[in-house]
Order: structure tokens, then C-alpha cells, then sequence
């Protein structure tokens, strides 16, 4: 009998909802509780839930994994009280990217015949501010070693049987440069996991194990049928290929370091869905590897899957799916041999590892936008970490950092959302935190304007943020897309670059580099940071002049770029501004005439030049 035909559809919804409520408890928990800016403030963390086999059952947001606890710990080894924790990145299955991100995990427990069972997991996963290594944030940009990088902690009991194992906390608050803020974050983060463990206990002894338990299955088989049929019946049979890039890893000069896809789609496969990623580059020599190849992909597959809900019929039923345990049945993903940017080898470092994980997610855009006439979102660049550091007003060390989001890509029936987080519920710090905790001034948070790619939908804007210091310090920046650009699609046109200048319009101007460990700041210098903007989608000169106008006056595009990108004459300013209709014909007209063939299906931007000898286009960008 299947799953769905021995479970009450009530109940099923109670147990889902449960789920759901629970996890946005431990979240909740957590949030109210920790210390540190990146969690308490910045909300770069997130809760997971699984059953006793390991399957994630919760679908908001990715989450660690907890196979590599299971294996170094056998589940019939465990007790009430025990909470895990780990961070070694090549110890972890694929689920921790780099050493800052740290992992708990509590079993959660029901009285069986023998005593206590594992019935599930409840688990927290978040970026700490510090856990050693050689720079402040422990993410040292040019590190050619994962040892450069901070401590590595392969899964221990941090609590056993409900005792805190205060040597080990001891010694990794002896390695952070915040030693303080990382044991208040592990005590919220152990804390709210041992509620929620409670709250999934109490579900369980309300309705019995084997009625819950048949829920997770239907829950996990509901999700594997919706998007084979809602999602994966959308892409047509047959192979696509396509590849993006990061720019620079930090210790060689900037080159193309490629991400590359081979999508197979074939309906008649238990796993229609096949990612092959040989073509990619080589692992570099700086800190831009991820270890994606582990437990075959299952971190990887949950990680990627939610672009493919932008196949759904409506933007609301996008909204509606979740990715959970399910979605890892329908993908098979394929591995180049060790050695490459998904497959590196100990001890390649790996803390700017988003240039590879983030890239992915548009390359599987890019290579599905292939298949489907372009009915997908162009490119975005959502997560680059920026701070800076220093000695406070009373001798005291202070770190200040966040993770700045971007634009999104502008997509087939809508423009692409402003400054938006890849983390859900992340955001930017607050400005009268920062101003009140460290010696700084932020002087404007708004819109880059002219940042989003032109297109018949916009892509969405970055950030602009100006930080004025108040003491000598240093700046750091982990970010890629400095040269490079998200790129736009189906005629769309690549969004602006990450950028960030220092005494912009002063005596001292300079740029400085996307990957940067320590740039000098004098006191009363002004720190300028412009995020991505995303790509757009369709041709400009399609876009409704209304919109364009609407853009000039709400400051989201200046009038220059109205006429050079849109093709929009535009007259008067601010909330006078007006469109000249004829001049505006006449123009758009114009530059149709202008153009000597079809436009390319993809525009990466004028900085894939620079990398790519002179070629504007990848061999793979052709639609075939």
C-alpha cells in the first residue's frame, strides 16, 4: 500500500504544518537569542528538520546534512541530552561549505520497547563571525591551504546526555577572534535545537510514531511527484550544455574558472534528470572549491533544485513548492574525476566557496533557459560578504561584517527584485545597530541605480551603501562579479558589476579589488560599495515606455540610460519627468535598423572580454 493511501489527509496537513511551525520556532529561537551580528542581526543561519533516516522533511531553505554525524556516530549509539556539532568541511558529506559555517545537531527521542529511539533530527546551520584562521571573519581571500582558513572540527558530542563538554567549547572560543559572541551563538543555536527536539517529541506522542512516520513518507513522495509532473515535465527530452564562470580565486591573476552542465532530461528514468558537471576547471589554487561530490550529490541536489520551481505554471504555485528529501530521487548528478572546483582535494581551501555554489544556480538556470525559450530568470549575484575591522574608541577589537545581497534576474513575465538574499530572511545590518556598536557612519543605504540589466524586464537593482569611518581600519570583501556581470537573457542585457571605492570624489579615489583581506581605511574616508545588479530579460527596446518612465522617476534608472539602453527620450526631472513620444519612436525604430542579426540569447556583459581574449560569446551560448 503507498504511503498516501495508509494516511489520514488531516493529519497529514497537521503534521506538515507542525513541521513547519517548529522549524520556524528553532529559527525564531535562535534569532532572539544569539549575539553576533552575521546571526542575530544579519539572520545568515537556518533550521532543518529530518526523520531517523535522514531525509529532510522541512522545505524553506536548504540546510546541512546529517549523514557525516550518523556515520562517525551510529544512531543506536546516541542518547536523550547528546547535541552534535561540526564544520569540517571535507568531513561533512558536502553539507558545510566553509569552516565558519557550524552545525548542530540534536536527535530527537520516543520511548520504544528497548528504551529511547531516534525518531528524527532537529538541526541548525549558520555563519559565525570568527573561527580562526589567518584573517578576521576567517575567510582569508588569498588562502592556498584550508589551513589558513580557521578550525576544523570533524562531528563531536558537544553535549553528552545533557552535559556540555566544556573542553571543547573552550577550545574553539580560544580560537576565535570573538570568543565571546561564538559561545552565546552556540548556546542559542543548542538551546533552541533541544526545544525544538521537545516540540517534535510531543508531535510524536500525540499521534504515534508509525502514523507520523507515514506522513514523512507521504510528504517526501508528495514532493517527488509534484515536480515530476508540475516541473521536470517541462524541460524536453534530450541534452543541453551550458557554462558560466568565476572570475578570480584570489591568488592568480583573473581568468575564467568554468562551471559547466551537461543537462540530460529523460522522462522514460526513475531519475529523469541528469547533471553532469565534467568540462568544469580544474580546482583553483585559492579559496573558491567546494566539495560537492559527496553522499552523491545530496547537498548539491537540494541546493539547486529550487531554481527549477521557476517552471511552474504561475508565480503563486512557485511559491508553493518546497524542496525537500524529495526532489533527491529525480537527479542523478554526474562528477568529474578529484581535482576540480566541485571536487577538490585535501587540503584545497574552499571559504569563498559561494563563487562556485552560487554559480551553479545559474548555470542550471542558464542551461534549463536553453531547453524552454528562455522561461527562465536571468542571472543574479545575491551573496557577497563585505566589513571592515579595526580597534574601537576604547582599545577594544571590533568586526563588522554582512552579507550584502543584489538584484535579481528580471524573468519572462515580471523585472527582477531588488537587493534581495539568497538566505531566507537574511538582510542587511541594521543602520542604528552599526552605528551604535562600531566607528563608523553610514552615510546612504539605497538603490545602484542603473545597476539592474536593461531588458523588456528589468533586472533588479544592488545595493549602494556608503560607510564613512570614524577610526583607521580595515576592509575586507569576499565577492565575485566584480568583473564579470549577471547576464541577461533572450535579448536581455547584462546587469552592472560589484564595485567598491574608497574616498569616492576625494583626494585618495581608488578601487579596490573584489577579494581583499586588509585594505587600509583612514578616518574620515567614505567606503562606497555597489552590489550586482541582475540581468534582463527580453529586449529592451520592447519595454513598455510607461515602465521605463516610472523607472527615471522613482530614480531606478537615470535618463541617460533610459535613451542609451531603452531607447526612451526622456524630458524634465524627478516627478515632472515626461517621455518625448515621437523622439522616442524615431529612436527605437533607429536602433532596430541598426542591428545586423539576431540578437544573442545570452549577454554576459563587457567584462567576459577582458577573461575571454576578446570573444564575447562562450561556444555554448548558441541555442542548438
Amino acid at each position: 500500500m503507498s504511503p498516501d493511501a495508509r494516511v489520514d489527509p488531516v493529519l497529514l496537513e497537521i503534521v506538515e504544518g507542525s513541521l513547519a511551525a517548529i522549524e520556524k520556532e528553532v529559527e525564531t529561537a535562535i534569532g532572539r537569542t544569539a549575539r553576533s551580528p552575521m546571526i542575530r542581526d544579519a539572520h545568515d543561519f537556518r533550521a532543518g528538520i529530518h526523520d531517523r533516516r535522514l531525509r529532510k522533511l522541512t522545505g524553506r531553505s536548504y540546510s546541512a546534512l546529517v549523514h557525516p554525524v550518523a556515520r562517525d556516530y551510529p544512531i543506536d549509539t546516541m542518547n536523550p541530552g547528546d547535541v552534535f556539532f561540526h564544520n569540517d568541511v571535507y568531513l561533512s558529506e558536502g553539507g558545510i561549505g566553509h569552516l565558519p559555517d557550524l552545525c548542530v545537531t540534536v536527535p530527537v527521542f520516543l520511548d520504544g520497547a528497548g528504551g529511547p529511539e531516534v525518531v528524527a533530527f532537529v538541526q541548525a546551520f549558520g555563519h559565525h563571525d570568527d573561527i580562526g584562521g589567518s584573517v578576521p571573519g576567517s575567510m582569508p581571500s588569498h588562502a592556498t591551504s584550508v589551513f589558513e582558513e580557521g578550525l576544523m572540527v570533524p562531528p563531536i558530542k558537544l553535549w553528552d546526555r545533557g552535559v556540555r563538554n566544556d573542553a571543547a567549547l573552550r577550545i574553539m572560543t580560544r580560537n576565535s577572534r570573538m570568543p565571546d559572541s561564538l559561545a552565546a551563538d552556540l548556546d542559542a543555536e543548542c538551546s533552541a535545537c533541544l526545544m525544538g527536539s521537545r516540540r517534535l517529541a510531543e508531535l510524536f506522542t500525540r499521534y504515534g510514531r508509525e502514523s507520523v512516520e507515514a506522513c514523512f513518507d507521504a510528504l517526501i513522495d508528495k514532493t517527488t511527484e509534484v515536480y515530476r509532473r508540475e516541473i521536470l515535465s517541462k524541460i524536453p527530452d534530450g541534452t543541453y550544455v551550458w557554462e558560466d564562470y568565476a572570475e578570480q580565486d584570489g591568488v592568480d591573476e583573473p581568468r575564467l574558472h568554468t562551471q559547466r552542465i551537461t543537462l540530460t532530461m529523460d522522462s522514460s528514468r526513475e531519475a529523469p534528470l541528469v547533471l553532469d558537471f565534467t568540462g568544469t576547471s580544474p580546482q583553483a589554487r585559492g579559496p573558491i572549491n567546494h566539495c560537492g561530490d559527496y553522499a552523491e550529490g545530496n547537498f548539491l541536489k537540494k541546493w539547486l533544485a529550487p531554481i527549477l520551481r521557476n517552471l511552474a505554471d504561475t508565480p503563486e504555485r512557485m511559491a508553493q513548492l518546497d524542496v525537500n528529501e524529495g526532489v533527491v530521487p529525480l537527479i542523478e548528478m554526474r562528477f568529474p574525476p578529484p581535482g576540480t572546483l566541485l571536487t577538490p582535494v585535501f587540503p584545497a581551501p574552499t571559504n569563498a566557496r559561494t563563487f562556485v555554489i552560487l554559480r551553479l544556480l545559474g548555470v542550471l538556470a542558464g542551461v534549463v533557459a536553453k531547453a524552454v525559450d528562455g522561461r527562465m530568470p536571468a542571472d543574479q549575484e545575491t551573496i557577497r560578504y563585505t566589513g571592515v575591522y579595526g580597534t574601537d574608541g576604547e582599545g577594544e577589537p571590533y568586526l563588522m561584517r554582512e552579507v550584502l545581497g543584489g538584484g535579481s534576474g528580471g524573468r519572462y513575465y515580471a523585472d527582477g527584485e531588488d537587493t534581495i538574499h539568497v538566505v531566507p530572511d537574511s538582510r542587511n545590518l541594521p543602520t542604528e545597530f552599526t552605528e551604535s556598536r562600531f566607528p563608523l557612519l553610514v552615510e546612504r543605504l539605497g538603490l545602484a541605480v542603473d545597476s539592474g540589466g536593461p531588458g523588456r524586464f528589468r533586472g533588479g537593482l544592488g545595493y549602494e551603501k556608503h560607510i564613512r569611518m570614524l577610526r583607521d581600519a580595515h576592509f575586507m570583501s569576499i565577492a565575485d562579479r566584480s568583473i564579470l556581470a549577471c547576464w541577461g537573457v533572450r535579448g536581455g542585457k547584462a546587469g552592472r558589476p560589484f564595485q567598491v571605492t574608497i574616498d569616492p570624489g576625494g583626494p585618495a579615489e581608488r578601487e579596490v579589488d573584489a577579494l581583499a583581506d586588509a585594505e587600509p581605511v583612514k578616518a574620515g574616508e567614505v567606503i562606497r560599495i555597489r552590489t550586482t545588479g541582475g540581468g534582463g530579460w527580453g529586449d529592451p527596446l520592447d519595454r513598455d515606455v510607461e515602465a521605463v518612465l516610472r523607472d527615471v522617476r522613482w530614480r531606478k534608472v537615470s535618463p541617460e540610460r533610459a535613451r542609451d539602453d531603452y531607447g526612451v527620450v526622456v524630458s524634465g526631472s524627478g516627478g515632472e519627468a515626461g517621455v518625448d513620444e515621437d523622439a522616442t519612436a524615431r529612436l527605437r525604430d533607429e536602433r532596430r535598423a541598426a542591428r545586423t542579426g539576431d540578437e544573442p540569447f545570452f549577454d554576459r556583459g563587457p567584462g567576459y572580454a577582458r577573461l575571454a581574449g576578446g570573444r564575447t560569446h562562450a561556444e555554448v551560448d548558441v541555442l542548438r
